[in-house]
């Protein structure tokens, strides 16, 4: 097996999202608490056990698709990675207007969020060759 190199300008979209993830998710896997304060999630009295969870279920997803995407490079798995990013962008729509969350951070990160998702899914469905 060896290490795939995207050959097209949409690959190479999706391919980077792919890094990102998988980078996002080491940062979560190895650094939680600092990840939890850049996420705006700090809580003073922060337990290892708040910390494992962080870990198992927050990072391992992002670490496990992105490895996956980055290895396999198949048109189902940019599919996959672009509606984890789009249903990211979706819980945040929805705290945005369901729990008052109406602010400059949030509208930054569906901006984020969005390409994020966007790139994957446009050359998974051809829109991007």
């Amino acid at each position: 097996m060896a290490f795939y190199l995207p050959s097209s300008q949409g690959e190479w979209l999706a391919w980077t999202v792919g890094v990102i993830t998988l980078l996002f998710g080491f940062i979560l896997m190895f650094a939680p608490g600092i990840s939890l304060k850049i996420l705006r999630l700090n809580a003073p009295d922060l337990r290892a056990n708040a910390l494992s969870s962080v870990r198992a279920t927050i990072a391992g997803p992002y670490i496990g698709l992105g490895v996956a995407c980055l290895l396999f490079a198949q048109p189902f798995l940019w599919i996959a990675l672009g509606c984890v990013w789009g249903f990211v962008l979706f819980g945040r729509l929805i705290s945005m207007m369901s729990d008052k969350a109406n602010s400059f951070y949030n509208w930054i990160a569906v901006v984020v969020e969005l390409m994020l998702a966007a790139g994957p899914l446009l050359f998974a469905f051809g829109f991007i060759a």
